[in-house]
C-alpha cells in the first residue's frame, strides 16, 4: 500500500520536474531612476511617465527609466524516440515483449458475491468466549 502511493507520488514529482524544466518564461521589470515601479511574468511591465504622441504613434520616454528584460530559457533537448527509428531487430523484441507479456495473465470470468452488501449481525454474547471452547 504504501509502496504504490509512494511510486505514484514519485511518478507525480517527476513529471512536474520535465514540465518546469522545459517551461521559459521572462521577467519584465521597469525602474526609473533607481526605484523599482513593476515587474511582470508573462506579460508587458507598466511604464511611468510615457507619453504617446496621437499624432506620430510614437512612445516617448524620460531618459532616466530603464527597463530590464530577464529571459528564462527551459531545456528544449528531449529526447524523442519513435518505434520507426528503431532497427528490425529491436522492434520485434518489444512486439514480443509486449505480446507474451499480456498473455501471461489469464482473464477469469466475474465472480458474484451474492452477501457483499449485508454485514454479519451485531454479536452480543461470544458463545465459545463465555464457554472456553476453542477449535484448533
Amino acid at each position: 500500500m504504501i509502496k504504490n502511493v509512494l511510486h505514484k507520488l514519485v511518478s507525480i514529482l517527476m513529471a512536474f520536474v520535465v514540465l518546469l524544466s522545459t517551461l521559459s518564461f521572462t521577467v519584465e521589470s521597469h525602474y526609473c531612476g533607481e526605484h523599482l515601479v513593476d515587474t511582470a511574468v508573462f506579460t508587458k511591465a507598466k511604464k511611468c511617465g510615457t507619453t504617446v504622441d496621437a499624432d506620430k504613434s510614437v512612445v516617448v520616454k524620460k531618459s532616466c527609466c530603464k527597463d530590464v528584460v530577464e529571459i528564462i530559457k527551459g531545456q528544449d533537448k528531449l529526447k524523442l524516440n519513435n518505434f520507426n527509428d528503431l532497427d528490425v531487430a529491436n522492434q520485434f523484441l518489444i512486439t514480443s515483449f509486449v505480446y507474451t507479456y499480456f498473455q501471461l495473465f489469464e482473464s477469469l470470468p466475474k465472480q458474484i458475491i451474492p452477501h457483499k452488501n449485508y454485514s454479519p449481525p451485531n454479536l452480543v454474547i461470544d458463545y465459545q468466549v463465555l464457554h472456553d471452547v476453542y477449535i484448533i
